[in-house]
């Protein structure tokens, strides 16, 4: 078992990083080359503005390439909750931009030829428990007929034909929901930016900030950038130098297993339905297959703001023991990746874009990124070339999190509470 990302490692190497340190004047510094910053980078370029792009590490490293693989469409929690907490239209338009992450990630791999395996697939969202099929049907039907009708509800008779598990009592199907290999898009991504004139320099981390009366100078180990607008897109891999957004945002570890290869027959015998799943616990699963039929599963297995070897080795070990008991007839089958990352969770889970503390931002997905995150690149980009806002959270409340600086000491917490209510629910 290879403790490595499974996107990471299949995908091909970025090639197209800026050859000098960095320096000079730019038209906005970018910082972070994950979906965000790229996707805004791409905007940018092609606008005609002088970008550069400093990551910390390579591109793709942090949620990007760590990811389950899932474009999941729609809001990924309770529709009606929003709807209670925002009103109609705003719920309406939180759900709508989900579903627009995905158009714009199918047309940038068609603008830019990016070959990275997307397909529309749909999502399940699994019912673990009967009084979750209730739950889920409720918030279907108000999904249906108030937002989209591209959703319905399956028996658990009507799962055969979708997984071969017997351990879920139903689900919620949303048909526009997609997937594709992380690691391909996003290296393909960085170099449409790149050769739309984006300059993009990894290990490059930003150490130090100052506001300057004519915009921002960054610091960096390999020299210091001018840039008249910053626009942050780091999520839970945010510096130090950045605490405001800090204190509002909870890095929270994700865990992922990948299988050997399976066959075809396997692959046809657990998931013959090859869409992404998602199961209805608040401490549950998320699973589908690879483009070479692994079996891709993930979870938060821990409450911990920690992902490196030891981290992702114990958790790898209860995920195996929850894939086993959804899929027995896997229990023995090898993996051959596992892998973790941090996910940039807001305090009610819903994403944050705009204008603060003197930059730009885009950041708080909780978890669902993939499928809006490049998306929220581009709504962000044109904020800065000034045009009209189509960013439904602009307005929402962003206060600090009590208590809360950057490192969550109160996740065994949260995850004890979670764990609670999914016994009792």
């Amino acid at each position: 078992m290879k403790l490595a990302s499974y996107w990471q490692e299949t995908a091909p190497a970025f090639t197209g990083g800026a050859s000098s340190p960095p320096s000079g004047r730019y038209d906005v510094a970018v910082i972070g080359a994950g979906f965000t910053g790229l996707g805004a980078a791409r905007r940018l370029a092609k606008e005609g503005r002088r970008v550069i792009v400093l990551e910390a590490q390579s591109v793709g490293f942090g949620a990007s390439g760590r990811n389950g693989g899932h474009l999941n469409n729609g809001i990924a929690h309770s529709f009606t909750h929003a709807v209670s907490t925002y009103g109609l239209e705003t719920a309406r338009a939180m759900y709508r931009a989900f579903d627009d992450g995905i158009d714009t990630i199918e047309r940038i791999i068609a603008e830019e030829g990016i070959a990275c395996d997307f397909r529309r697939s749909g999502k399940l969202k699994l019912a673990a428990k009967p009084a979750h099929y209730e739950s889920l049907a409720r918030n279907q039907e108000a999904i249906s007929r108030n937002v989209d009708p591209d959703t319905a509800m399956l028996s658990k008779d009507d799962l055969r034909r979708e997984i071969g598990s017997e351990v879920f009592h139903g689900a919620m199907l949303q048909s526009k929901s997609a997937m594709m290999h992380m690691g391909r898009f996003v290296v393909g991504l960085a170099g449409a930016a790149a050769r739309h004139g984006a300059e993009i320099h990894e290990n490059t981390p930003v150490t130090g900030r100052r506001q300057t009366g004519g915009g921002h100078e960054l610091t960096t180990p390999q020299g210091v950038v001018q840039a008249d607008n910053v626009l942050l897109a780091t999520g839970a891999y945010t510096p130090k130098a950045f605490g405001y957004f800090r204190r509002r945002i909870i890095p929270v570890g994700s865990f992922l297993l990948a299988t050997r290869p399976l066959s075809e027959e396997e692959a046809a015998a657990v998931m013959p339905g090859n869409r992404t799943c998602v199961t209805s616990l608040n401490v549950g699963n998320y699973f589908r297959l690879a483009p070479d039929r692994r079996l891709i599963f993930g979870g938060r297995a821990r409450f911990s703001a920690i992902s490196d070897h030891r981290s992702d080795e114990k958790s790898g070990r209860i995920l195996k023991a929850a894939l086993s008991d959804i899929f027995p007839q896997l229990s023995d089958t090898a993996i051959d990746y596992c892998w973790g990352g941090l996910v940039d969770m807001s305090q009610d889970r819903f994403p944050r874009a705009g204008q603060a503390d003197g930059v730009y931002f885009a950041m708080g997905y909780s978890g669902h990124g993939a499928q809006i995150a490049t998306h929220m690149g581009e709504m962000t980009a044109d904020l800065i070339l000034g045009r009209a806002s189509r960013n439904p959270w602009m307005d929402l409340p962003w206060n600090a999190i009590p208590g809360h600086a950057g490192q969550p000491w109160f996740l065994p917490l949260v995850g004890a509470y979670y764990r609670f209510k999914d016994k009792i629910s």
